[in-house]
């Protein structure tokens, strides 16, 4: 279940599937990355976290001056933090945006952008237009709490089935292929082609203890097959 892309005696750098809590949460329930990892190392340490319908890297520390170390890299400016994303539309082909954010005065463990909000900066580029959506490449300057999901949001573009920030409709092929699709005999209801926020953090780019990492996570099945459908989409006539 760990998808480990590397490790040294004071950190471990995993690819976190969707749907996985990074952390465990205040009920203590679900399965929770972290929880993972200290039944295999025993004490681990929190450096970040990712939403947990998000996909892709997470850092955590194995020692306590480590923690110490990349805590503050990722707090401060130093690390460029990539990620990409399906949008709903098509934004300009790329852009800066500069808005504050703080947590929303009534939704508790909501963001919004607002003027007494906490400075926040996230830049773009598009990579591939489609008929409908865009892929993007957003790089986070500042580490918000759910800072491109209410950045996207933000100028119209929210990100492909976000429930809280966009209109959270699952994307179905059926939507995509109209003229072609059929439901096999075999289901009674379709499956989505992507049930969760289109949203994966996929590159890291930092020194620690002068060494450069430049980190990479591969793309999960759920965004690649919906990709190939979006290519194939762009294709027909």
């Amino acid at each position: 279940m760990l998808s480990i892309l590397f490790e040294d005696e004071d950190m471990i750098v995993l690819n976190k599937p969707a749907g996985l809590l990074s952390i465990p949460d205040r009920f203590g329930k679900d399965i929770s990355l972290k929880s993972l990892l200290i039944e295999k190392y025993g004490e681990i340490f929190t450096v970040h976290r990712l939403d947990q319908h998000t996909s892709g890297l997470i850092v955590f520390a194995k020692n306590a001056e480590a923690h110490k170390l990349l805590s503050e890299l990722f707090e401060g400016r130093s690390i460029e933090k990539k990620y990409l994303g399906l949008v709903l539309g098509r934004p300009p082909a790329e852009g800066s945006i500069d808005e504050p954010i703080m947590e929303h005065p009534v939704k508790k463990g909501t963001m919004v952008v607002h003027a007494k909000g906490k400075i926040a900066l996230t830049t773009y580029q598009v990579i591939e237009n489609y008929k409908r959506f865009a892929w993007v490449s957003f790089q986070i300057h500042t580490g918000r709490t759910h800072q491109i999901r209410v950045h996207a949001k933000q100028i119209g573009h929210p990100i492909v089935a976000d429930d809280v920030y966009g209109d959270g409709e699952k994307l179905l092929l059926s939507s995509i292929k109209k003229k072609n699709f059929k439901l096999s005999k075999a289901e009674e209801e379709e499956r989505p082609l992507l049930a969760r926020q289109a949203l994966h953090a996929h590159s890291l780019k930092f020194t620690y203890k002068d060494k450069e990492l430049h980190l990479e996570a591969p793309l999960p099945k759920d965004l690649t097959a919906t990709l190939q459908q979006l290519d194939k989409w762009n294709k027909e006539k």
